[in-house]
């Protein structure tokens, strides 16, 4: 398959990751979906347009163009839990962030099919980004990984009330180098925006898999509630909204850039 994500080539030490913006699903998956699931309710809506800017700036762009529903590409691929009470969510999800159920009706999957959907949807991806760091590694001795999502600002099934507006996770403290980690939250503190650091959302796959400092690759997670920059009710873009969030996000990028600019030797 050829369409399975949108790739922008890059000279930065920097790829910025969106693994669940897409919202292709193919017939035989989706018209087995209950009528909720149908809606996609759990997309990071208009996360790609947000970080649009990261293709002038230089860095490295991968988006993914199919559904986390169909698999999750933040999930490991043993499907073991990032968090200790996680629901709602998985490797091949089977139910909503709210707890509803995706499939309209009981859906057993054998470990074919688990397989098949590794095989033609994640390992692509996955591919993808180790040969891209391994290139960022050539050229500048070190990676950077960005990793960007969205969610809903109020999910009570997930946690308790309002989401902060800009959540950093680096796997509390261990998938990058400390100077990196200072130095986003820096920015995201002096933002105006909420934000927290290792709150609810401390990185999935992505953050804990690649985030390795001692192999100087490092990555870092961005969770932006959905609030900040669209009208939840209506999942409209919020132009007024984004357009003061998009100026913190090039900071963001560019404090993370900074933090192992040349002349700093990789942690």
């Amino acid at each position: 398959m050829t369409d399975l994500f949108e790739f922008h080539s890059g000279h930065l030490p920097l790829l910025v990751s969106i693994p669940h913006a897409g919202t292709k699903i193919p017939d035989n998956i989706f018209g087995r979906f209950s009528n909720a699931g149908k809606k996609l309710p759990d997309t990071d809506w208009f996360v790609p347009r947000l970080y649009e800017f990261v293709k002038d700036l230089g860095a490295y762009l991968i988006v993914a163009n199919y559904s986390r529903y169909v698999v999750d590409l933040n999930r490991p691929p043993d499907d073991k839990n990032l968090y200790e009470d996680e629901k709602g969510s998985g490797l091949i999800p089977m139910t909503l962030f709210d707890g509803s159920p995706l499939y309209a009706a009981e859906e057993p999957f054998t470990e074919e099919d688990i397989n098949e959907r590794l095989d033609t949807y994640w390992r692509p991806y996955h591919t993808k980004i180790t040969e891209v760091v391994a290139q960022m590694k050539e050229d500048h001795g070190y990676a950077l990984i960005y990793d960007a999502h969205a969610i809903a600002s109020r999910i009570p099934n997930l946690f308790k009330g309002k989401l902060p507006d800009l959540n950093l996770g680096t796997n509390n403290a261990e998938s990058c180098a400390p100077e990196c980690g200072y130095a986003i939250a820096e920015v995201i503190r002096a933002s105006g925006f909420t934000s927290t650091i290792n709150g609810r959302f401390i990185g999935g796959y992505m953050t804990r898999h690649y985030g390795k400092p001692a192999k100087h690759v490092h990555a870092v997670q961005m969770e932006i509630g959905h609030a900040a920059y669209m009208d939840e009710a209506s999942l409209e873009y919020d132009e007024e909204k984004a357009d003061k969030l998009i100026p913190v996000l090039k900071n963001v990028v560019n404090a993370y850039l900074g933090a192992m600019s040349p002349g700093s030797p990789p942690v």
